[in-house]
């Protein structure tokens, strides 16, 4: 076994059903975010929760057939399934429509989750799972389980209504890599410094604004992607860019996902910044050729 098997990696928050017109598809950021880190090699495993029904059950099964470990998800049997109607437009681009009071909104804290985080190499979570109170302060907790040198990396993944200020300052407090896109970016910039989020289109210093997040909230990295204009990677040294990759596109959907593993890995590796957003924004290319946000990776 590698050394990097050998490292646990965990995605804590929401696992359900993308429901796109031309069918269903595992989904929720954070167990792409494993699918693709155990695809890459680590020993990823997902923290969540689903009902004890049939979409349930069929979320196991193919976690299964992915060779995904399932033993950190819990079966709840007062909650659903969770389920997102997902629309793609001319571009492929996606709009989601995320249902409420889902098994993911009650993700509970267990023993076996516990001992998880006081092993953990890498966990990544982000706001929407803590939309609820029961699953904010599982997820709190077990970022406070992990060790010090655990890479906690908050994927912020704004979706609809689900985030506040406070959300977010804590989020970035407890993290030590961020990783957002250009759509969310203003939206973050505006909530800290007055509560309101920036217009789409609002001019600002990009160099300074990404490098002021690394600096007040003591980060190891800064990733933003861009879509088709690639992504940047920010290190209190150094600035790295990475180019978009012109690829025909099924959907866009768990590419962001696939990123954010990419570079998780790329840190636990070692490997050079530089060296870590090529690798990613390749990998993000790739599954925007795929339908689905879990596309088994090409043979090396």
């Amino acid at each position: 076994m590698s050394d990097l098997q050998q490292k646990l990696v965990l995605g804590i928050g929401e696992i359900l059903w993308d429901v796109l017109p031309d069918g269903k598809y595992l989904g929720g950021a954070p167990a792409n975010f494993a699918f693709h880190a155990a695809q890459l090699g680590a020993n990823a495993r997902i923290v969540s929760a689903i009902g004890d029904d049939p979409l349930g059950q069929e979320i196991l099964q193919q976690l299964d057939g992915l060779d995904v470990p399932t033993d950190l998800i819990a079966s709840l049997l007062d909650r659903p399934t969770g389920t997102v109607t997902v629309e793609l437009d001319g571009a492929g681009l996606p709009s989601y429509t995320i249902h409420e009071g889902v098994a993911w909104d009650a993700i509970p804290m267990t023993d076996a989750i516990r001992e998880a985080a006081s092993q953990a190499d890498a966990v990544c979570f982000g706001s929407l799972a803590q939309r609820s109170e029961t699953s904010r302060a599982t997820i709190r907790e077990i970022l406070s389980a992990t060790p010090a040198e655990c890479l906690r990396v908050f994927d912020i993944n704004l979706r609809q209504h689900y985030f506040d200020r406070a959300t977010l300052e804590e989020g970035l407090q407890a993290a030590n890599v961020l990783k957002l896109n250009d759509e969310e970016l203003p939206v973050l910039i505006g909530l800290l410094e007055n509560d309101k989020p920036l217009p789409a289109n609002a001019n600002f210093n990009l160099e300074n604004v990404l490098l002021g997040l690394v600096g007040y909230f003591d980060l190891k990295m800064v990733a933003l992607t861009r879509g088709e204009r690639g992504a940047i990677l920010v290190t209190p040294d150094s600035w790295n860019e990475s180019p978009g990759k012109k690829v025909e596109v099924a959907d866009t959907v768990g590419a962001g996902d696939a990123m954010t593993a990419a570079i998780t890995m790329g840190l636990l590796r070692g490997e050079a910044p530089a060296s870590i957003i090529t690798s990613a924004t390749n990998l993000a290319a790739y599954v925007c050729t795929q339908a689905g946000a879990t596309p088994k990776h090409p043979a090396a």
